[in-house]
């Protein structure tokens, strides 16, 4: 499967992206065998966790199909080239970088960069991202995403980001919401690897009932 369809495929099962931040590389394949039995499918190590590429190598070579596996908090242009040495296979940042966007495409990595404003979302959506992030969500909260989802292409997905529980997500998906990003509700750093699995089956089975 290439990763364009198994991208199509996460969209279309269970677009929940596992956002691991402070993960360390002695507890990433733990977590990550974890993610995938729960039945997560995107995966991403933020680079302000300790040693992130080592965490992301061990994850992508671990996981291989079984998930899309990359990096988070994105900045340079030089992380993403990194981040694609490493096996690495999308590229997450918390901003609007055309840059950042642009050479992860040309490294043939899925671009998932945040946005906050229509005019940031239309800069990445021209840069050539595949998928945006609402980020933080908890402060345009669905309101703002109803808003701005009237004028953003439907052919991108939007993704909240920030402050999303089982128990909110249905609030965004009927605004137009497609996916979501789940951190510390997810993982936090001291979580044991059968605590993660509890967290993310709880954002699973919430997933597929409101989507059943």
């Amino acid at each position: 499967m290439s990763l364009m369809e198994q991208w199509r495929d996460a969209l279309n099962t269970l677009p929940l992206v596992a956002i691991l931040r402070g993960v360390k590389p002695e507890e990433a394949e733990a977590v990550g065998d974890a993610l995938i039995e729960a039945g997560f499918k995107i995966v991403e190590v933020p680079l302000n966790s300790p040693d992130p590429f080592k965490s992301i190598q061990m994850l992508a070579s671990r996981l291989g199909e079984r998930a899309i596996v990359g990096a988070g908090t994105v900045l340079k242009v030089g992380d993403v080239e990194t981040l694609a040495a490493v096996g690495g296979q999308i590229c997450i940042s918390p901003n609007t970088n055309v840059d950042v966007i642009k050479k992860a495409k040309e490294l043939g990595l899925i671009s998932f960069p945040a946005f906050f404003t229509p005019t940031e979302a239309f800069a990445a959506i021209e840069a050539g991202a595949d998928a945006i992030k609402l980020f933080p969500a908890e402060l345009a909260g669905p309101k703002g995403l109803k808003a701005m989802n009237a004028v953003i292409p439907r052919t991108t997905p939007v993704f909240p980001v920030g402050g999303i529980e089982p128990t909110n997500m249905g609030e965004y998906l009927s605004v137009g919401a497609r996916g979501f990003g789940i951190g510390s509700s997810v993982y936090k750093p001291g979580d044991t690897a059968e605590i993660v699995y509890e967290k993310a089956k709880a954002f699973v089975t919430a997933w597929q009932g409101l989507k059943g």
